[in-house]
């Protein structure tokens, strides 16, 4: 099976789940559809979710909670 990389549509924090006392959105293994939110991206206090545009299962997180990223940086790989 091919791989695809879900990209950061833009710079700042990268957050796997809504709330620190939540779970996260996905996991390494999990699976995922098109349009489904994997993580969060925070910018300036303003919180932008990420969605997956591919559906497949989740091999690995390439950022960690809470690193900053750039636009373009890769997520998270998808198995597709």
């Amino acid at each position: 099976m091919a791989t695809h990389s879900i990209l950061s549509p833009l710079p700042g924090t990268f957050y796997r789940r809504p709330a620190p006392d939540q779970p996260a959105y996905k996991n390494d293994g999990d699976a995922v559809a098109v349009g489904e939110v994997i993580g969060l991206i925070e910018v300036m206090k303003s919180f932008h979710e990420v969605r997956s545009d591919c559906a497949g299962r989740i091999v690995r997180f390439t950022i960690d909670n809470e690193d900053p990223v750039m636009a373009g940086n890769p997520l998270a790989e998808v198995e597709i």
